[in-house]
């Protein structure tokens, strides 16, 4: 594995599936998405959206890069977004030119997306159903009846997921690894989003570690 500069800053990249074929409907006023799901639509969006929309068809892009500098494309795509979930394609990045990290593939029609922050002290792990498989593009991580697959395009990323192996604090796990903090947690956040960092239970952990919940 190529060294990591201490400073590498993480990216959050938005795509479509590449199944999703988007058209414009003119004379109604809306965004059609055409996927195996079926067809979505996007009634009355503003120009930034319809502009987003396009680049998100081509591959992975910065919401915060999509539009004109004026426009919160944040603010006014998330709520599309939330209602295309089973379309999106999440990404983390990293601004070395070297990839992207992994990637989070909706497999179901309702497959939200949050990246809420794993507390540091509450260990995670790997669920016990999560099956690994090498693809020619890296590994990818499933789990019976999740609703996301997901896609590590860097050996940082499986470094990650090897480390949850065993019950880990996000905390800890970012302090043994040598991968600058915010690559570690962005990693694991994604992971949580996506089902594949589950919480331990604290009297399990403590038991099997010799110790309170949380602590040494």
């Amino acid at each position: 594995m190529q060294d990591t500069p201490a400073a590498a800053v993480t990216v959050h990249l938005w795509s479509l599936s590449e199944d999703v074929i988007v058209e414009h409907d003119g004379e109604n006023d809306q965004v059609v998405l055409k996927s195996r799901w079926g067809v979505d639509y996007v009634k009355r969006p503003c120009p930034a959206v319809q502009e987003a929309l396009r680049r998100m068809e081509l591959g992975p892009v910065s919401l915060a890069n999509a539009a004109e500098q004026h426009v919160d494309l944040y603010a006014v795509m998330l709520p599309a977004l939330s209602r295309l979930s089973h379309l999106v394609v999440r990404t983390l990045g990293v601004d070395d030119l070297r990839g992207p990290l992994l990637s989070v593939f909706p497999v179901a029609h309702d497959a939200p997306l949050a990246l809420v922050w794993p507390p540091g002290q509450r260990p995670v792990q790997l669920p016990r159903h999560v099956v690994l498989t090498r693809l020619d593009s890296g590994l990818s991580l499933e789990a019976v009846g999740g609703r996301h697959t997901v896609v590590l395009h860097r050996p940082e990323a499986a470094l990650v997921v090897a480390m949850l192996a065993w019950p880990v604090t996000p905390e800890k796990a970012s302090a043994s690894l040598p991968l600058p903090p915010q690559m570690t947690e962005g990693i694991i956040r994604y992971l949580a989003a996506a089902g594949m960092a589950a919480p331990v239970d604290g009297a399990e952990y403590g038991a099997e570690y010799g110790g309170a919940y949380g602590c040494e």
